[in-house]
């Protein structure tokens, strides 16, 4: 029988039949107008169940799969949200028992550069100063996501780099292309693992 025949009689999807098809054991074969045909002697109905069974357990696999990311996920945003940070190099009350090593983020902002009064450049500073809280987070967050792959709770040593790059324009007079102000950020430290000391 051919599939486009076991399509219309069962209502299943062609395509991901004959692709389930081609990867099981039920022996079939190409036709002369294209698509796949079941060779004769085979149960229909017992090929078209194994096919919604699998379908069924690809969807149950899905959900589990979707549900172990989002527990994952999950535990690594406790474990986040609970790291500690400084940018000392001890921690009251805790006991470094693990050095991980160097661990660094980056983020970085463009601002587009203006011709003001005189040619001056306008409205950068003000821009970057409402960025700067928001780059330094983001360059944080990527460091504690460093450590976190390290499988460490805490981070010491951590310093914040600033970079600024002023492009200089193109072009003359009225076709003069000014070229966007870059600022960075790079937060670094050292990833560690703590243990709380007992309490007296």
């Amino acid at each position: 029988m051919k599939t486009k025949e076991i399509v219309r009689m069962y209502g299943v999807d062609g395509a991901a039949f004959e692709r389930w098809l081609r990867k099981s054991w039920y022996a079939y074969k190409s036709g002369m107008m294209g698509g796949l045909e079941l060779t004769d002697g085979q149960n229909v109905d017992e090929i078209v169940l194994a096919f919604k069974q699998y379908l069924v357990q690809q969807k149950e696999r899905t959900a589990r799969e979707a549900s172990e990311r989002d527990r994952a996920a999950g535990l690594k945003q406790e474990a986040m949200d609970a790291m500690l940070v400084t940018t000392g190099f001890n921690f009251e009350g805790y006991q470094i028992t693990r050095y991980a090593g160097y661990v660094s983020g980056d983020d970085a902002v463009q601002f587009q550069r203006t011709s003001g009064v005189f040619g001056r450049s306008t409205g950068v500073g003000d821009g970057l100063m409402s960025s700067m809280s928001q780059l330094r987070q983001n360059a944080l967050t990527q460091v504690k996501e460093a450590a976190y792959a390290l499988e460490c709770n805490a981070v010491i040593g951590v310093d914040f780099d600033y970079l600024t790059v002023d492009p200089k324009s193109s072009g003359v007079g009225n076709n003069t292309n000014y070229h966007p102000y870059v600022f960075g950020v790079t937060a670094s430290g050292t990833a560690i693992v703590v243990e709380q000391l007992p309490q007296a």
